[in-house]
Order: C-alpha cells, then structure tokens, then sequence
C-alpha cells in the first residue's frame, strides 16, 4: 500500500505548481458524484483554495438523484463550492440535429454526454480563469473506460497512476463519505450501468493484471481485447509530418 500522507503531499504540490506554471486564478472539475472525481476534488481543493464542481446531470435518472447527492455530501464535507447544470436538453438536441445526418449508434450516443461536460468545463475555464482537472484513473485508461476528447481531455490530472483500488484506498485514508466508498463504480450513462458489468471484468482483477501481470485466461482475454481495441485513445493524434 502507498504512503498516503506522502502522495497528499506529492500530488497537492503538483497542483500548485501546474496553477502556478498556468497563471490561472483556480481549478474547475467534474463533480459526477463517483470516487474518482472525489479524490480529485478533493486534492485540487487542498491545493487550491479556488477550485469549484460542477455536477451535470445529463438523462439518468440516477445522475439527478444518488449522484447529485453524493457529490453534494463530499463538496460538503471538504468544503468545495459546487454549481449544477442540466444537460439533458442539449444532449436532446444533439441527437435530433445528427439524427438529420446519421443513424446515431449506442456508441455514439454514450459519448455524447461526457463530450457535452467538457464543452461545458472549458467554457467555463476560459471564462473564468481556470484550468481544468480531469478525473480519469490508471484502470481506466488501460482499459480505454474512457471518452475520448470527453472525460479523457484536461490541464491536469493528480491521480492518472492511481489504479482504482488505490483511489479507494486514498479516499479511505482521506475519510470521505462511505456513499463514495461503498458505491459501485459507474459512468452514470444509463440506470443500472456499472462499469464492471459493462468491461465484463473487476476493477480488482484489472488492477491486479497491470500491477503484477498475473490474471486468470478469461479475464487477461477481456483486458487485452480492451486494452488492444483502445490504443488510439491513448496515444498522440495521427499528424502527417511528410
């Protein structure tokens, strides 16, 4: 296990300086009610006494209920300002606009909300003055569990390394509320999505295989096949350089 006293010293630096280096006023975030985006917040507000939420609901049912909530109760807790805005008609009329164009796929429109959140992190960044804290972990971004250009686009993310069961560890460490502790890990695109039945594999037997490369055949198969299939999130945009 880390030294959690340690990397709160480690990571709330990291964050002053990239402030620091940026010349901004504070921070902005996704507060999406999950534990990732609690340690973030929560870190960014121990570093930077201006750093806010936004919690966007967009949809789900469970966006406007247990995920407001239990981003209220840790943007309370640690006081972090926090602000809400309802996405659910811009989401609306996204897809009626490329209905016109396109037959939207359930891939395509999974993506549009976490696209539709970081329009509206950066547009207010670039109004206030702030840069914007991505939220993403280690498992996620080998699995790929993440959208590109949406959840996967920020200025800094204090907790990229952290592997899920780490971010829990830290939060534990931290005290933060037992809803985020306990609560089951889902992007919130739809009711009753978590996002271990969606990969078909545990965030322990992810975190597991990457940390140590030992995985039983079924689960090593499913984490490969994500991993493989993923690649072009994780690396540069393709530039002709002749």
């Amino acid at each position: 296990m880390r030294n959690y006293a340690e990397e709160t010293q480690k990571r709330v630096q990291f964050i002053k300086d990239a402030v620091a280096a940026a010349h901004v006023d504070g921070i902005i975030f996704g507060n999406s009610g999950g534990k990732d985006s609690a340690l973030v917040g929560i870190l960014c507000k121990m570093a930077c006494e201006n750093t806010e939420g936004i919690i966007m609901p967009c949809s789900s049912k469970r966006n406007f209920t247990i995920d407001k909530d239990d981003g209220m109760e840790v943007a309370d807790q640690f006081g972090i300002k926090t602000r809400v805005i309802d996405l659910t008609a811009q989401k609306e009329l996204a897809m009626e606009n490329l209905s016109a164009i396109t037959t939207l796929n359930d891939s395509a429109i999974s993506n549009i909300a976490p696209r539709l959140r970081m329009i509206t992190l950066y547009a207010v960044a670039a109004s206030e003055n702030r840069l914007v804290a991505g939220t993403g972990n280690a498992s996620e971004y080998y699995m790929g569990y993440f959208t590109k250009w949406g959840d996967g686009a920020f200025d800094l993310n204090p907790i990229a390394d952290l592997t899920a069961t780490e971010i829990f560890e830290f939060l534990r460490y931290l005290n933060a509320p037992q809803s985020i502790i306990t609560k089951a890990p889902s992007a919130g695109l739809f009711e009753g999505q978590t996002d271990e039945q969606d990969m078909g594999v545990t965030y322990a037997a992810i975190d597991k295989y990457i940390t140590t490369g030992e995985a039983d055949e079924a689960d090593k198969t499913i984490i490969d096949r994500y991993h493989a299939r993923s690649e072009h999130k994780r690396r540069e945009a393709l530039r002709y350089r002749g």
